[in-house]
């Protein structure tokens, strides 16, 4: 595998800017739900089921507010979006963390509606930084980025939280994130390309241009892999403890974030893309073996080859909507890319959950394995049919 694609991108100054920013929003994204879990139970002591509602809120808000606060990007800009957020975030979490259980469930869902968006910010970022025969290998960074961030943050933000006061590092960790967003209103990256790929300057596009079929398949898709991922995190926890190693279960996230990574590397090295659905469709043939782990280490070795598919699935559904949405709706095209991926990330766990209580872990990886993999094959099916359709009118016109 060849690095020089990589290191094209990365010789791009504003490519390099904003993948780096990327990296520092998301750890405070990734590490502020593990600890305001252990802050609901810990600190509050309230039970799990209150603090899985707290995470629920807020989840439900940043999807609400994905496609709303993506179309602002359109219309107003960075700058204008980014600093209502940065209020907002600043007044709420500098609040919450020292407030009663009922108070920051309003707060964290109030701070969730006015979430800095982003992964719409980042990624519209890293479009408008590269050619466009380099987008996908600066996804994949980005992807890599994210997988790096998940990595880092969590891990920290459990130490800090078993080492200190949990109040505290809940408003270390939001303020950090207002902090890293302070400095993206000061960079204020372009979100589109100083030559528009297809759009005049201005240019009002409306909706039902681009919200079709193609679309929704696209973002079927990317909900379909969340589904199998958010459903595959819960059943690992549930092996480990069947296995009895809960204290180990890092012998199995490591190496399935390991796959990912190098999976990513891999696929914005290629010189072709890969249909989302068939990304898909393989994330969800390697998880479902997953089933049949016998001990901790085999469960290893199955997280590691699933991982493979988890950043390039994820990396080619932002790819195809990249190209399937013009450039002046493309805020709200990834907003609405993000809530479709909330809501799938959201639905995994449950549903998992749900099949773990009948038939335990192996249960939990099938069926989330077998959503995937029947989501994979109708986007697959329905995409040959419309371009044999398409052929068809070409041929008879």
């Amino acid at each position: 595998m060849s690095l020089r694609p990589y290191q094209n991108v990365l010789r791009i100054t504003d490519a390099r800017r904003v993948l780096l920013l990327g990296f520092l929003l998301r750890i405070p994204i990734f590490s502020a739900g593990v600890v305001l879990t252990l802050h609901v139970v810990q600190t509050l002591h309230r039970s799990y089921a209150e603090a899985g509602l707290v995470a629920a809120a807020s989840t439900i808000a940043i999807a609400v507010s994905g496609p709303w606060r993506g179309k602002l990007l359109d219309r107003l800009g960075l700058r204008r979006v980014v600093l209502p957020s940065l209020v907002v975030s600043a007044v709420c979490w500098a609040i919450a963390p020292f407030v009663g259980y009922w108070m920051l469930l309003v707060l964290a869902t109030i701070g969730g509606l006015f979430v800095v968006p982003t992964f719409s910010i980042i990624r519209q970022g890293v479009i408008a930084a590269v050619p466009e025969q380099q987008r996908r290998t600066g996804l994949s960074l980005d992807g890599i980025s994210v997988e790096l961030s998940f990595m880092v943050g969590p891990v920290a933000a459990v130490w800090l939280a078993t080492a200190f006061n949990t109040r505290i590092v809940l408003f270390g960790l939001e303020m950090l994130g207002v902090l890293v967003g302070v400095v993206l209103y000061a960079v204020n990256p372009p979100l589109r390309a100083a030559v528009s790929e297809t759009d005049a300057a201005g240019q009002v596009v409306p909706r039902s241009a681009w919200f079709r079929a193609g679309f929704l398949a696209i973002c079927a898709a990317a909900a379909a892999a969340t589904i199998v991922l958010g459903g595959s995190d819960v059943s690992i926890v549930a092996a480990m403890r069947d296995f009895g190693a809960v204290s180990s279960i890092g012998i199995v996230l490591v190496p399935w974030s390991a796959g990912s990574l190098i999976g990513g590397l891999v696929y914005g090295a290629m010189s072709r893309p890969v249909q989302p659905f068939l990304l898909l469709l393989g994330l969800a043939v390697a998880t479902a073996p997953m089933a049949f782990a016998t001990g901790t280490w085999s469960l290893a070795g199955l997280a590691l080859i699933s991982g493979v598919f988890c950043a390039p699935t994820i990396t080619a559904t932002v790819d195809a909507v990249s190209r399937v949405v013009p450039s002046v709706a493309r805020g709200e095209a990834l907003g609405w890319h993000g809530s479709f991926m909330t809501a799938g990330s959201a639905l995994g766990a449950p549903v998992a959950g749900a099949a773990i209580d009948s038939w335990g872990f192996g249960g939990g990886f099938l069926l989330v394995s077998a959503l995937g993999a029947v989501v994979a094959l109708a986007g697959y099916v329905a995409l040959h049919l419309h371009r044999s359709r398409v052929r068809g009118h070409a041929l008879a016109a």
